[in-house]
Order: C-alpha cells, then sequence, then structure tokens
C-alpha cells in the first residue's frame, strides 16, 4: 500500500475522521504535508504540549500558534475552522474514553462529512471506541519500504562522503543486505542505527542495525532475541539439511521474488535429542545473517481471559515488524502440549492460541522463517505436520562415523586441541549409539579429568569418558526405534545414510 496515495484518496473524497495507526509522527506529519501541498490545503498539527501549530480562527483563518489548549478546546478549533482544512491529533487516543470527546466526535463527524475537512488522529495504538466505530476509518501507516530504506541510506552516504576518516561505498549486494536488515524498524531507528555504525564502525554494517532490532525485542518481554554465534560449519554431520538450507539462503532476496519463488516458510526438525537440532537453528540465523528470536510457548499463556490469545498476536507482530528473522520454536510438542484435552483443563485455550499460530503460519507473508524442533512427534497435532505450514520436515538422526568423527573434531578444535594429535578415527568407532550432546559431554568431561590430575588431555582421557557414560540410544532404544520407523515414511532424512 502507498501510505500517500492513500491518504490523498481519504482527503479528495471527504472522510471526515481518520485514525492512523504508527509511530511514525514525523513521516505521517511529512506525507500529510505534501498531500494538502497537492490539494491546496492547510495542514494543523496539534499535541497537549504544543497546542494547535498553526491555530484557527474562523473569521480569519490561521493566525499565529495559541497556548497549550485542552482536548476539548482542540477539538472546538477543528469544528470552527474554514473548508480545505487538514488536522492531525498526535496520540490523542488516552482522551478517547472520555464521554465528552466521544460526543464531540461523533459530532465532528457529522459536521465534516462532505466538507473539505478531514481530521487525521495520529497514535501507535489502536484504541477506538465502540461508538465511533462507524464514523472512523482506520489506516495502518506501514514502515519504511525497501525503496524508502535505500532512499535514506543513500542520503546518510551523500551527507558523509567527504568525510576521509569514514568508509561509506556500499556494493549492490551491500546495499542490498543493509536495506533487508532494516526492514521492520522505523525511520528514526534507521537513522540511530546508522549513525551508530557510523561512529562506532567507521563505515555501515548490518550489526549496529541487529543491535537496534534487539532493543525492540528486550522492551516487549514476550520473545528472546539470540545472537548468531554458530554457523552451519560448527554443525557437524547433516550433510542433506545442510545442502537444502544453502540452496535457499538467497530466497529472502528481491531476486528471488522476480524469479518467482516466495518466501520460504520455514523448516521442522524432529529427531532424536543431543542430535544438533537446536544447533542447526542457531546456525541458520548466522548463515542466512539474519536476527533470530526464540519464541518461548509458555510465556504466551496468560491467567486473564483473552491475554494468552492476544500475547499470541503480540509475539506474532512482534516478529513480523523484524521481518525478515529467524524464528525459533525449541520443542514445539511441548508447547502446545495437552492439545487434545485443552476444552477440558484450560477452557480452549490452548486450542485458540494453536488455532491462531496454525492461521498464520498458513497465510503469513512477511519473511519470518519459522525453525521449530520437536523430540516426540506422538504428541505433535496433525494440523502442524500437513503440507503448507512448513517447506519440509526433516528427520535428524544419530550421528554415523564419518559424522562422529567431524563432531569430536569440532568439539576438540573449540577447546583448543588440536584434533591431528588424536585418535578421532578409533574414537569415532567406540562411540557408535552416541549423540553429538553426548560426544560433546566426553570431551568436557575428559577435559575435566586430565585438568585435575594436572597434565594434558590424552586420547585414553576420552576413550574412559565414553565408556562410562551410558548413551540414549541404549536407555530408549525402543522409542528412537519407533521414531526412525515413523520418519521413514513422513520425513526427510538431514544425512546421507553411510552405516
Amino acid at each position: 500500500m502507498d501510505p500517500l496515495h492513500e491518504i490523498e484518496v481519504l482527503v479528495r473524497a471527504k472522510y471526515p475522521i481518520v485514525y492512523v495507526v504508527s509511530w511514525e509522527e514525523r513521516r505521517v506529519e511529512a506525507a500529510l504535508q505534501e498531500v494538502c501541498k497537492k490539494l491546496e490545503r492547510k495542514l494543523h498539527t496539534w499535541s497537549v504540549t504544543q497546542g494547535m501549530k498553526p491555530a484557527v480562527n474562523r473569521a480569519t483563518g490561521p493566525a499565529k500558534p495559541t497556548t497549550l489548549p485542552g482536548e476539548l478546546e482542540a477539538l472546538a478549533l477543528v469544528h470552527e475552522a474554514p473548508e480545505y482544512t487538514v488536522f492531525m491529533l498526535m496520540d490523542f487516543h488516552v482522551y478517547m474514553k472520555d464521554s465528552r470527546v466521544v460526543r464531540l466526535l461523533r459530532d465532528l463527524a457529522n459536521r465534516l462529512r462532505g466538507r473539505a475537512q478531514t481530521l487525521f488522529i495520529v497514535s501507535p495504538t489502536l484504541n477506538l471506541p465502540v461508538e465511533l466505530e462507524k464514523d472512523i476509518s482506520v489506516l495502518e501507516f506501514p514502515l519504511p519500504e525497501p525503496k524508502d530504506i535505500e532512499t535514506q541510506i543513500q542520503s546518510v552516504v551523500s551527507n558523509v562522503a567527504a568525510n576521509p576518516s569514514l568508509d561509506v561505498k556500499l556494493t549492490s549486494e551491500q546495499m542490498e543486505t543493509l536495506i533487508r536488515s532494516a526492514q521492520g524498524l522505523t525511520a528514526d531507528e534507521i537513522e540511530s542505527a546508522l549513525a551508530r555504525s557510523l561512529v562506532e564502525k567507521k563505515s555501515l554494517c548490518v550489526d549496529q542495525i541487529i543491535e537496534e532490532k534487539k532493543q525492540i525485542v528486550r522492551k516487549t518481554g514476550m520473545l528472546q532475541f539470540y545472537p548468531a554465534e554458530n554457523d552451519l560449519g560448527d554443525v557437524g554431520g547433516l550433510d542433506l539439511l545442510k545442502e537444502w538450507l544453502m540452496r535457499r539462503e538467497k530466497s529472502f532476496t528481491e531476486a528471488a521474488r522476480e524469479f518467482g519463488i516466495p518466501y520460504p516458510k520455514g523448516v521442522l526438525l524432529i529427531g532424536v535429542q543431543g542430535c544438533g537440532k537446536s544447533l542447526v537453528a542457531k546456525a541458520i540465523s548466522a548463515s542466512y545473517n539474519l536476527p533470530m528470536l526464540k519464541m518461548d510457548v509458555g510465556r504466551v499463556f496468560g491467567s486473564l481471559v483473552g491475554q494468552s490469545e492476544d500475547n499470541m498476536r503480540r509475539a506474532i507482530r512482534i516478529a513480523e515488524s523484524l521481518a525478515p528473522c529467524i524464528l525459533w520454536i525449541d520443542e514445539l510438542e511441548k508447547g502446545f502440549a495437552g492439545m487434545s484435552g485443552s476444552g477440558i483443563s484450560d477452557s480452549g485455550t490452548t486450542a485458540r492460541v494453536f488455532s491462531t499460530f496454525l492461521t498464520w503460519m498458513q497465510e503469513k507473508t512477511k519473511p519470518v522463517f519459522i525453525v521449530a524442533t520437536a523430540n516426540d512427534v506422538s504428541a505433535l497435532p496433525p494440523e502442524l505436520l500437513r503440507k503448507g505450514r512448513f517447506d519440509e520436515i526433516f528427520f535428524v538422526d544419530l550421528p554415523d562415523l564419518d559424522d562422529r568423527k567431524q563432531i569430536f573434531k569440532i568439539h576438540l578444535a573449540r577447546r583448543k586441541r588440536d584434533p591431528k594429535k588424536f585418535k578421532v578415527a578409533d574414537l569415532a568407532r567406540e562411540t557408535a549409539g552416541y549423540s553429538g550432546a553426548e560426544i560433546e559431554q566426553i570431551v568436557v568431561g575428559a577435559l575435566n579429568r586430565a585438568f585435575d590430575e594436572g597434565r594434558e588431555l590424552l586420547t585414553e582421557d576420552l576413550r574412559e569418558e565414553a565408556k562410562a557414560q551410558v548413551p540414549l540410544s541404549r536407555t530408549m532404544a525402543e522409542d528412537i526405534s519407533a521414531l526412525r520407523l515413523w520418519a521413514k515414511v513422513r520425513a526427510r532424512p538431514s544425512a546421507s545414510v553411510k552405516d
């Protein structure tokens, strides 16, 4: 939607009152100024601190600004204003609980209808009394589009290009990355992020934009922001899953849209505990260079009637406002546990929250890539598994011989040890049935053993630690066999079968 065109249509069509939902008063005011200039109308703005600027007089028209008027006086000024005027009232929603304000707005709607006057109420939240639903039109002013962000970045570049200490030369790929990362921010937030980047890095980079997005998440409390610490190279094995993910790395670009590729929906990772599902989720964020949010479904549920459903909708809005991004939902089956009995246990709250989430997954148009993990497929609602919710469902099995070698090397190298000094091939053969998390604990346990004895780590330490552990594949052999049987015809393998 082009907000300028929408505002012009509403003004020309003589809509009496328009409620604009936006945090960006400056952008809304600039848009109204542009429309008023085109239509040869006068714009008056009001706030509780500044009053009406310029003030309005029925007889003489615009005059000098008045002292701070109250909300009722502001509406009275609108009522007495001549035609061909447009008004913008900022943060007026807080006064719309007053019955006198509601009555005055209804009177104004009747008076302004058919006249060349329009009243715009601008607020970050929609607070519309039921009495005014038929008299006020609602317009959601969108956040900056990619073309607007590009214009803003180019303006910054041109303003600081003469400074020799700053490197603001951008390739087309760097520009597209900046634009994609800045989507979901207001113009003021983008300006702050770019200024911070120039101060800290002496250049324009994505990291500062990601920091700005972290601030948004911290203020809400509904989601958690996870930094990108690992990439796909830190994940041992899972070659088929990695290949699938890398093929979709460019799917978030505008070139992909022009090619006819829609935004990717996401991926569901089902498998044995400790085999790297959560690690893959974190690695996708780094590989795609996108911020990652984690949704704790337990935080969504509240004690008040309707609170849980509203929390889910709010979490979705936050994720979409930060798009493109990765939305990680760990142990999905536990978050929506008890679906079958929710109608009795919680008056259907879980079912309604789950329905809201499913509908959004199916219909979402924003580039929010969902990475969901699950261990117990029997607890997953069947509606979640049908095509269209996720792009693909992968089964993450225990690592084979080659994968175990790779996992040992990764964890030894991460802990400042040269894998070539250890008999990694022998260790991999001796740890058949061990998960990636269990191999990591073998390395950690062996390091503790060597450190306690005041010497360097040896292969024998790793071997002894492996013997002391009882892998999950033994304690839960029946459950893992059932999971493999289920995944054989219902999910895509995440790794090539070599053993």
